[in-house]
């Protein structure tokens, strides 16, 4: 199992990688008004601002669960990892909901949850997880009116890349309108290489560990912490 300082020297390293591609999922934010204020780019791990006026869903999930499905093209069936949620919108006003979930893996390696997967492992998953509404990943996104009854009910899905997966992190955007832009020592925007301002988001951590060995039966999860992270 691989050690806790090496846990979060994998997901420090996996925020640097991965701030480009942050930055494009941040249209939604930016088009609801809430103005990005700045932090020095020499903060390694900027935090979220202590007292916020930008709005904030409501956010909880599932365990991870594992469950294999034998998709279209091939006739062994593939493991696949997934969350469940619900997202609740007691902000005040209608908001949009656009999540981008990522998950880190114990090697610091980024998977985008939902990308390239087959219809028909949702399906499963629906079959499995009984009695939940469930929403499926595409489908998801857009207006999240306000109250209980209006909540969205969705799934974080991933292939598994690794029979032992060890802590790994989930990181949920697409939550909170809190956004950072990243300057340099002289005020000046840091950029992409696209020439675009660096901007970080307020992202929801979750950290799991999967106790898959051969000490243990099965793929017993526990949950680590859950924070919140500009990312």
């Amino acid at each position: 199992m691989q050690s806790t300082a090496s846990t979060f020297s994998s997901k420090h390293s996996a925020r640097t990688l991965l701030t480009a591609s942050c930055a494009l999922a941040l249209v939604a934010v930016a088009l609801s008004g809430v103005l990005p204020h700045t932090v020095p780019a020499a903060r390694a791990v900027p935090e979220p601002a202590i007292v916020s006026d930008a709005w904030q869903l409501d956010f909880t999930q599932s365990l991870p669960r594992r469950i294999t499905v034998e998709v279209p093209g091939t006739n062994v069936p593939r493991a696949y990892w997934y969350v469940t949620y619900v997202a609740t919108n007691n902000t005040g006003t209608e908001q949009m909901f656009l999540p981008v979930i990522e998950v880190v893996d114990k090697n610091g390696s980024v998977l985008l949850a939902n990308k390239g997967v087959s219809p028909r492992v949702f399906d499963r998953i629906v079959e499995q997880e009984r009695g939940k509404p469930l929403v499926a990943p595409l489908a998801v996104s857009g207006p999240i009116l306000q109250g209980e009854d209006q909540a969205k009910y969705g799934v974080a899905i991933w292939e598994e890349t690794d029979s032992r997966p060890g802590t790994f992190f989930v990181f949920v955007a697409g939550l909170s309108g809190e956004i950072l832009t990243l300057v340099d020592s002289g005020g000046k925007p840091v950029t992409d290489a696209d020439g675009k301002a660096i901007k970080l988001r307020k992202t929801r951590s979750l950290e799991f560990t999967v106790r898959g060995d051969e000490l243990y039966a099965g793929d017993p999860v526990t949950a680590g912490s859950a924070t919140w992270v500009m990312r």
